[in-house]
C-alpha cells in the first residue's frame, strides 16, 4: 500500500496523482500484451487495490482492470463493500464494471478517457450506485493515447 498525505492539496491535484499511478497498472497490461487500461482502489489516501486487464493471460472476458482493482480492494479491507473509496481507471468502464461498482457501493469513479463504443454512459449511465459520484476526463489525453497507440500497432 502506499500513502500520500493530500491534507493540504486540492482534489484536482489528487485525483492527478492517483491517475498516474492508475496508468502505470495500464502500462502492464500492454507490456503483457493485454488491452492498456489500469485501476486503482484509494480509500483514505491509500491504495488498497490495483489491477489492469488479464482477459488474454486468464483467458476470462471478465478479467477487467477494474475488476482486478475491486477484487484486491475487497481482500485488503476484509469486506466487500467499498464505501469512501474511490476507484481510478485509465477508460471509462464498461457496462460490467458500471454494474459490479454498483454492487461495491464505491464513492467515486474518476476514469481518464471516455469509450465512445464500449463505455457503460453510451448505453445508460444510472448503472451506478445512486451514492456514487463519476468524474471524467482526468489525464485524457494520457489515457487514449495509450488505448489508441495498442490497437493502432494492432491493425
Amino acid at each position: 500500500m502506499s500513502f500520500y498525505n493530500f491534507e493540504e492539496t486540492n482534489s484536482e491535484e489528487e485525483d492527478i496523482h492517483y491517475m498516474k499511478l492508475a496508468l502505470e497498472e495500464a502500462k502492464k497490461a500492454l507490456a503483457a500484451d493485454e488491452i492498456p487500461i489500469g485501476a486503482i482502489v484509494v480509500s483514505k489516501n491509500r491504495i488498497i487495490g490495483r489491477g489492469y486487464n488479464l482477459t488474454e493471460r486468464f483467458n476470462d472476458v471478465t478479467a477487467h482492470a477494474e475488476m482486478q482493482a475491486f477484487t484486491s480492494a475487497t481482500q485488503t479491507i476484509g469486506g466487500k463493500y467499498l464505501k469512501d473509496c474511490t476507484l481510478y481507471v485509465t477508460i471509462e468502464p464498461c457496462v460490467m464494471c458500471a454494474g459490479a461498482s454498483y454492487w461495491t457501493q464505491i464513492s467515486r469513479i474518476v476514469y481518464g478517457a471516455r469509450e465512445e463504443k464500449r463505455g457503460f454512459i453510451s448505453k445508460g449511465s444510472n448503472l451506478l450506485h445512486p451514492k456514487t459520484i463519476l468524474k471524467g476526463g482526468v489525464m485524457a489525453d494520457e489515457c487514449g493515447l495509450l488505448m489508441k497507440s495498442f490497437f493502432e500497432k494492432r491493425r
